[in-house]
């Protein structure tokens, strides 16, 4: 290959392009990112730099004289793909040809209908997001954040820490059942009530009140939160209308193999957008999370050079972690793989606690909070056994 094009400039972008020098590719390497930073770590976003304690410095991806040999095309959005003549078709009208393409075009935040406009309404995806929040919350107020899942949670800490008054509205019966499974779920998530955070779960929300400036979020059983500021926590879509009509299959992201190649040769997928065929579960699945925007690159990158000539791998189970209220929580595995979950260690009612999920009784998952000794051994013994 004489020309690679990363689409995608943040975490999973630059690790296929160093993935792709370490692997031995000494071609001409595009990166193309529709944001203007330099890539940055999203973690820190929603915890130390929200807070303050961490500036946008200490967020820099890339080490100090680090070159990668590559063209930066930063602040233009990707529209198009033309297999045809390889080639990715620019929103500035330029065309950037290649003969290997890697597709890492991420997700972006969800939105609650009706709130386009309103201040005090806000996402978290970005670090121009997280800016924008970091200013608002450094003037206190009442904070609703609509959804319990783990952006949410950790801005809610965040906030909690910070001296806002927060209430966390979640549309599910158990916040995190769908990540962790209803029993810990339950468990993590009382980390709020534990806090003095107001927790609501089990009601939607069905719109916001104010006219220039969020007052309340109006709940569906008729209830009025009043709120100063509002953070909109309800999950990601991946960024793939830029692909339609190019050939590549697109189902809940870029659908993938077990090594990231999608329906096209010369095309591979990663990161947040990538929807990679898991072998242990028997389908696909996107991982959302730091670590597999890491990791799978490397794999994804050997299938690019060989064309699609190796056997693809299974991959390492996915693994997150959250920091909330001092608590440190570890995930790894599938919890929706397992048909039994039991506490191992420490105990539930302090948050201190080691579970692991299992399914006819083999291990698939598990979970520490306050753990992390402990949890890295499971985590190996799980990586080794689903090898």
């Amino acid at each position: 290959m004489r020309t690679v094009a990363v689409v995608g400039a943040s975490l999973a972008g630059l690790s296929a392009a160093r993935s792709l020098r370490k692997q031995g590719y000494d071609g001409r390497l595009v990166l193309i990112g529709d944001e203007l930073h330099r890539p940055y770590d999203r973690p820190p976003l929603s915890k130390e730099f929200l807070s303050g304690t961490l500036g946008e410095a200490e967020l820099a991806l890339e080490t100090d004289g680090e070159d990668l040999a590559a063209e930066w095309l930063l602040g233009v959005r990707a529209t198009g793909l033309d297999h045809t003549n390889r080639a990715v078709r620019l929103a500035d009208g330029r065309e950037v040809h290649a003969d290997g393409f890697v597709i890492a075009t991420g997700a972006a935040a969800r939105t609650l209908p009706g709130s386009e406009g309103l201040a005090g309404v806000h996402t978290l995806r970005t670090l121009d997001d997280a800016r924008a929040l970091r200013d608002e919350l450094a003037r206190g107020g009442r904070l609703v954040v609509i959804g319990g899942g783990f952006i949410g949670a950790e801005i809610a800490s965040t906030a909690y820490a910070l001296g806002l008054d927060v209430t966390v509205v979640e549309v599910a019966p158990t916040p995190l059942a769908g990540p962790l499974g209803e029993t810990m779920g339950a468990i993590v998530s009382g980390l709020h009530t534990d806090h003095g955070v107001r927790l609501l779960c089990g009601v939607g929300v069905k719109g916001l009140s104010g006219e220039r400036q969020v007052d309340a979020v109006l709940l569906e059983d008729g209830r009025s939160i009043p709120a100063d500021i509002v953070v909109v926590g309800v999950g990601a879509r991946p960024n793939v209308e830029w692909l339609e009509g190019s050939g590549v299959v697109l189902d809940n992201g870029v659908k993938c193999g077990a090594d990231g190649r999608t329906s096209l040769a010369g095309v591979v997928a990663v990161g947040d957008c990538a929807n990679w065929y898991e072998p242990r579960l028997g389908l696909h699945r996107r991982v959302e999370h730091w670590t597999g925007a890491r990791e799978r690159p490397d794999a994804a990158v050997a299938t690019l050079l060989a064309w699609g000539a190796v056997e693809p791998g299974v991959p390492r189970p996915p693994y997150f972690w959250s920091d909330q209220y001092g608590v440190k929580i570890q995930f790894a595995g599938h919890a929706a793989a397992a048909d039994s979950v039991t506490i191992e260690d420490g105990s539930a009612d302090e948050r201190n606690v080691l579970a692991v999920y299992r399914r006819a009784g083999n291990p698939v998952a598990v979970l520490g909070m306050n753990q992390p000794r402990s949890f890295m051994r499971w985590r190996k013994q799980l990586a080794a056994a689903t090898s």
